[in-house]
């Protein structure tokens, strides 16, 4: 028996282990003090009052025999294909309902996506970056090079034509960075994979904070991507799904590579690989694409994008170098004081009590950076920003 060295080749700790084994130490030794989290990206808000309708119903639904269901299509019931199909018209992108695959969650999706491709091909991921694109292919020995992201292009890098890769990862509105790429920023990352005969793995997980008409909620938005792009999108942070797990993979029957279309490999791989997500979480999902529901989840969403906008305000009253926080739901900081990212963590929880994500957890170019985010309760946002205000102003 062998294992897989390239376990060996990851970091010991996922970063986000790091940041709570520090919060939960300082706890135990500091328990009079209270500590406001604004670090991992997890929801707080309950899901909404149509959602948990919907998932009521079903159950009972399984609990009587003319209703009950057991294993269903592996890539998702028709009723929820037919609503993301119908929010993507809503965006002007024309799906078929074959194209859409129903996933537990983006982050499954975004690792699980690379079984269908060799491991001979060059993956490019923009450096911050969320980890698990990294780390994904890190585990199974691909070849891994950067988009360089930095202040100098706003943390939205754009391709070299000096540079070839065969898989690109792309994030929109960006996690860590929070920030957001232009219709014709987007245009010039699906031009270069057509000219590379790439193709570009596309994570909208957050495409529900954008509100600004002139920025794409979909890569599906521009000319050509059909033809180079797959997209992975979740109701984690659309609809509080984080628990609940459910989210949505969109792959072209356009997107075809050696005559193959990509989409059969994926539906084969799904059928052979993955069960399908329950029927109870499926219903509660589709009643999210109701006009109740849209209302419904909008209102969460505004009240992350409220906290979002004290955020932004804090960072101008301290005059600290930020992007983000506009159409995103994450404030990516510049330490103050030329601290690295970990020094800046220990300084802020020691002396404000707050807890954020150290940027070099997302790689090199993270150093010196540090993250908030948007998805606390909306008093300890308030609080957390008057207590930093009141430390770094």
């Amino acid at each position: 028996m062998k294992i897989n060295e390239h376990y060996l080749e990851l970091e010991d700790s996922y970063l986000f282990s790091t940041v709570a084994r520090k919060q939960r130490e300082y706890q135990q030794a500091h328990p009079e003090k209270k500590v406001i989290r604004l670090s991992i990206g997890d929801v707080t808000l309950p899901l909404a009052p149509v959602v948990i309708k919907a998932m009521e119903d079903a159950v009972k639904e399984m609990g009587s025999k003319a209703t009950f269901r057991g294993y269903g299509p592996e890539q998702g019931y028709d009723f929820l294909r037919e609503a993301v199909q119908a929010y993507y018209q809503g965006h002007g992108v024309s799906l078929d309902v074959d194209e859409i695959f129903i996933s537990d969650g983006a982050k499954s999706d975004l690792g699980n996506l690379l079984d269908i491709f060799s491991l001979d091909n060059t993956v490019m991921i923009p450096n911050p970056v969320y980890p698990v694109y990294q780390d994904t292919n890190i585990m199974l020995g691909r070849q891994v090079i950067y988009a360089e992201a930095g202040e100098e292009n706003g943390f939205l890098p754009l391709p070299d034509p000096a540079v070839k890769a065969d898989i690109v990862y792309l994030c929109s509105p960006n996690n860590p960075t929070g920030a957001v790429y232009s219709r014709e920023q987007l245009a010039a990352w699906v031009d270069y994979a057509k000219k590379n005969d790439a193709v570009i793995l596309y994570d909208a997980a957050y495409e529900c904070f954008i509100r600004d008409d002139e920025t794409p909620h979909s890569i599906f938005e521009i000319e050509g991507a059909k033809e180079c792009a797959i997209e992975v999108c979740s109701f984690s942070k659309t609809a509080g799904f984080t628990g609940t797990r459910c989210g949505y993979t969109v792959v072209p029957m356009a997107l075809v590579s050696g005559g193959t279309p990509l989409n059969h490999l994926w539906l084969r791989r799904q059928t052979t690989k993955f069960n399908g997500v329950p029927y109870i979480v499926q219903r509660g999902a589709a009643a999210v694409f109701t006009e109740e529901g849209q209302m419904q989840v909008r209102e969460a969403v505004d009240y992350y994008r409220e906290n979002a906008k004290i955020m932004v305000d804090g960072m101008k009253k301290m005059g600290i170098w930020f992007t983000g926080g506009v159409n995103s739901p994450y404030i990516w900081m510049k330490c103050p004081g030329g601290r690295t990212s970990w020094e800046f963590f220990d300084y802020l929880l020691e002396n404000a009590g707050v807890v954020g994500t150290p940027g070099s957890g997302f790689g090199r170019n993270g150093e010196g950076y540090f993250r908030l985010t948007a998805f606390g309760d909306q008093a300890e946002t308030r609080e957390a920003m008057e207590r930093m205000i009141a430390l770094l102003s």
